[in-house]
């Protein structure tokens, strides 16, 4: 716990952490602006509508899960937390400090989980009074099903795994730029790349980004489709196992390599 706070503290000390949760917060508006803007709009085939009407369930379903769309963020910090001990050379004083590395290591991932939760609590309290107030007002019936249930849960988890990535990307590459620039292209060009062409996709449900989609899965078609998603559960082991692999990866990349 010591280890955690210490990283919290080092973290808090910076503006990039309220940066990047403000970033996060004006990304979840603008997708919940847009939901809740074309909720009901007829869609490609006659009476069909893109997005459910602000009145029903499947609905609120769609707008819980959106919050996992701004998961790259906390992944970026998760990535500063890593590279930034190397870019200023505060990396040596921390193992001089604690010699044991993979105390470090498991004391910064602690952090990420904390700091995921966070940006997740955030966002879902953002959604939770946008749906009060767009339901309320199309004089819908507020719900909170076993299906809500998982997209809420999802979303914590999505945005809490990806704050890990972050840490497991900064350990393997160390130029804070360049980490960077790799969780940006993964996610909104390699991964976008994978669910937009059909005959990539069953790959790409395999990808972090398909799995984050499976487990917050609303069942609502936006125009690629559901049927090629792994189940929700399926999706939560997949991110799991993916958050291993990080995990491991930041481990083993910081206990063997010369910080010199």
């Amino acid at each position: 716990m010591r280890l955690i706070r210490a990283e919290l503290l080092k973290l808090t000390t910076t503006r990039l952490w309220w940066v990047m949760l403000a970033v996060t917060i004006a990304y979840a508006l603008l997708q919940l602006g847009i939901t809740i803007g074309f909720a009901g709009v007829t869609g490609g085939q006659p009476g069909a509508p893109a997005i459910p009407g602000r009145d029903t369930e499947r609905f609120q379903e769609l707008m819980w899960g959106l919050g996992a769309s701004g998961a790259l963020f906390p992944m970026i910090l998760g990535v500063v937390m890593m590279t930034a001990e190397y870019r200023y050379q505060t990396i040596t004083s921390t193992f001089l400090t604690t010699p044991r590395r993979e105390r470090v290591v498991a004391g910064k991932l602690g952090a990420g989980v904390v700091v995921g939760l966070l940006f997740g609590l955030v966002v879902l309290a953002l959604t939770a009074v946008a749906v009060v107030i767009t339901v309320s007002l199309a004089g819908g019936e507020l719900s909170f099903t076993g299906s809500t249930a998982r997209i809420v849960v999802g979303t914590l988890v999505v945005l809490m795994l990806y704050t890990l990535f972050g840490i497991g990307i900064g350990a393997l590459i160390r130029n804070q730029l360049g980490a960077i620039v790799a969780a940006v292209a993964w996610v909104f060009v390699i991964e976008a790349i994978f669910s937009a062409i059909p005959a990539l996709r069953p790959v790409g449900k395999w990808t972090p980004g398909g799995a984050a989609t499976a487990l917050t899965n609303s069942g609502v078609d936006l125009g690629l489709g559901t049927d090629w998603l792994l189940p929700a559960w399926a999706g939560g082991m997949v991110l799991l196992g993916y958050a291993l692999v990080f995990a491991a990866v930041a481990s083993a990349t910081t206990l063997r390599r010369d910080i010199t």
